[in-house]
């Protein structure tokens, strides 16, 4: 379902105008929550083998400074 069908005159919309509504659609799915949005079966498949590889090694998993240097991102 495209965007443009559902809520009209979004393709007029200037590019900040569709970031505050997206920030807005965020802030309300923030508030109502999300416990009753069922998680896809592929999702929880994923997590299981991730965790499951973990479980195995769990050396393998780097830090978020590890990840960082890895990638080359500084502050």
């Amino acid at each position: 379902m495209k965007t443009s069908t559902v809520i009209p005159g979004y393709t007029k919309l200037s590019i900040p105008e569709k970031i505050i509504m997206l920030e807005e659609m965020w802030d309300e799915i923030a508030k109502t929550g999300i416990e009753n949005t069922p998680v896809p079966q592929s999702h929880k498949d994923e997590l299981s083998r991730r965790h499951e590889r973990y479980l195995k090694n769990p050396r393998t998993i780097l830090t978020v400074k590890e990840l960082q240097k890895r990638i080359g991102y500084s502050k």
